[in-house]
């Protein structure tokens, strides 16, 4: 009998443990399903923001580009200004993609979506239009 009192313990032990990751797992599915959050929805939702849409042609801001300031983004801007007529700058940022140093994303004259590509001596070296 002394033999079995410690696999009694340590059984009563384990199905003690698996109640309470029983109740803590259903708490927090719970509590998650209620307030309506998703774990997936933050990554989603800077997805969403990266894309292209209506609004936005040219999607979010990238990780991958960093915005202008100063002395730069003035040149860019200037750089832009000038190739687009009327045009009106939405940003201007580094270019990762290779094109050019730089880039002015803007609209037209006329509302519609351009890409001004410039180098790192301010010069513009395309103009890509949507």
């Amino acid at each position: 009998m002394s033999d079995r009192k410690p696999q009694n313990r340590v059984s009563r032990v384990l199905i003690a443990g698996a109640v309470v990751l029983g109740v803590l797992g259903g708490s927090y599915g719970i509590a998650t399903a209620a307030s309506g959050s998703d774990p997936a929805q933050p990554a989603a939702a800077a997805m969403a923001a990266a894309q292209p849409n209506g609004q936005r042609p040219w999607g979010g801001q990238r990780s991958d580009e960093t915005l202008l300031t100063g002395d730069a983004a003035s040149k860019v801007t200037a750089a832009a200004k000038a190739r687009v007529s009327g045009g009106t700058i939405v940003r201007v940022e580094t270019d990762a993609d290779g094109n050019a140093a730089y880039e002015a994303h803007m609209t037209d004259a006329n509302g519609s979506p351009v890409t001004v590509y410039v180098n790192k001596s301010f010069d513009v070296v395309s103009v890509e239009r949507r």
